[in-house]
């Protein structure tokens, strides 16, 4: 038997609310499969089974808020015979829990009582239906809410749970609809883990920084060749090209790519880079984007623009939040020209892009304009130090200068 505990999604969790489940004891699970639905200071978010066998039990009720390593389900090994139904029953879902509560059983209709359950509805179409967070759809749905009439408060207009009401408006539209007054605490929560994780950061990590201005003519003068030939939806940005440049470093220095924890260092040898995804509204997320150091730029920017849609609609899973092991910002068009970011912890590493910019540069005898990016790289000193700082720059340099071997 293994407990499934509530994971820890970041530096900045401490609890996570259990909103859904997606299992049912009996059921066969297998490593990477969703299992459950977890509310957490950054969103809903699909917690994801890293474990194989068969559900025993599901241990959290729905609803509660579960400190990270609390049991929320027990799962036996491949092969374990499923529970028995009278032990199932202890562990009743809430639709019947509700049946029960509000129905007292009537021992003189034994009948009744041996009568099968009817049916659950079937699940949700989220693919058809407003922009909302996991959660607020369940939520939604039990309380007979359209969210076709809410005014979401969250990111990109994302219905959240405190927006929904508590009872099916009777009378107006989503024209004028209010959001909910609480609605801002969202993102104050946010913003509040953030402070701790970053905190948190300049307080356990001795940072240090290395700054480089980088030549970016040659991969800014491909990637305009490379979309004029595309349609605007198969298009590359450069955020894509710094993402695997800083990835393929992150593979020949192995000091900026891994873990540190109580026990001390632990390099990945995979590289699982983190793209840093600011919310419409405020706020921030890293999620991790799997193998990028040998994704073909192409697929590395398809994967780009899933996880930014899905950060953006509160539809990351538990893995994005928790296997990065280098993260990559970039300002884009923001105008700042350098950015010397917090490494978000257990990671050692965080490599901040700023804005492209053209500058007079000297090729040869002459001053030409060239368009260039200052990257600067903040780094944990209790794993490397200056000399292995600077080959990592070295090494994106070096990558950002054969664009087309990306």
């Amino acid at each position: 038997m293994a407990i499934f505990a509530m994971p820890s999604l970041g530096a900045d969790m401490e609890a996570g609310t259990l909103v859904q489940w997606m299992i049912q004891p009996g059921d066969t699970v297998k490593r990477g499969d969703v299992v459950a639905v977890v509310e957490t200071q950054k969103g809903a978010i699909e917690i994801e089974c890293f474990e194989e066998g068969i559900v025993q039990s599901l241990d959290a009720e729905l609803g509660a808020t579960l400190a990270v390593g609390a049991a929320l389900a027990t799962i036996s090994a491949p092969g374990t015979k499923a529970v028995p139904a009278q032990r199932q029953a202890k562990r009743p879902t809430p639709a019947a829990e509700t049946k029960a509560t509000a129905q007292p059983a009537d021992v003189t209709k034994t009948a009744d009582v041996a009568k099968p359950t009817a049916p659950p509805k079937p699940p949700l179409d989220v693919e058809k239906m407003p922009l909302a967070s996991p959660a607020a759809r369940v939520l939604a749905a039990e309380r007979g809410v359209n969210l076709e009439m809410l005014v979401g408060s969250g990111p990109g207009g994302a219905v959240l749970l405190r927006d929904v009401p508590s009872s099916p408006p009777t009378s107006g539209t989503k024209d004028n609809a209010q959001p909910s007054t609480k609605a801002g605490l969202d993102l104050a929560a946010m913003r509040t883990a953030i402070a701790k994780a970053m905190a948190r950061s300049k307080r356990e990590i001795p940072h240090y920084y290395l700054t480089q201005t980088i030549d970016l003519q040659l991969a800014f003068d491909w990637l305009s060749k490379t979309n004029a030939q595309r349609p605007p939806e198969q298009r590359l940005l450069m955020g894509a090209l710094f993402v695997k440049a800083s990835s393929l470093a992150a593979a020949e220095v192995a000091q900026m790519n891994g873990h540190y924890d109580a026990d001390g260092y632990h390099p990945s040898t995979a590289v699982h880079a983190g793209v840093a995804i600011a919310l419409r509204g405020g706020g921030l997320v890293a999620p991790a984007l799997h193998d990028t150091d040998s994704l073909p730029i192409d697929e590395l920017m398809e994967q780009m623009r899933d996880v930014v849609a899905r950060a953006r609609a509160g539809r990351l899973r538990s893995s994005e939040m928790v296997d990065g092991t280098i993260t990559v910002s970039a300002m884009g068009d923001t105008g700042a020209d350098a950015m010397a970011a917090v490494i978000y912890p257990p990671q050692v590493a965080i490599v901040g892009f700023g804005a492209p910019v053209f500058r007079p540069w000297i090729a040869g005898d002459t001053i030409v304009p060239r368009m260039t990016v200052t990257v600067t790289l903040s780094a944990d000193h209790r794993v490397s130090d200056g000399r292995r700082g600077a080959k990592f720059l070295a090494a994106v340099n070096a990558a950002l200068q054969t664009p087309e071997a990306l």
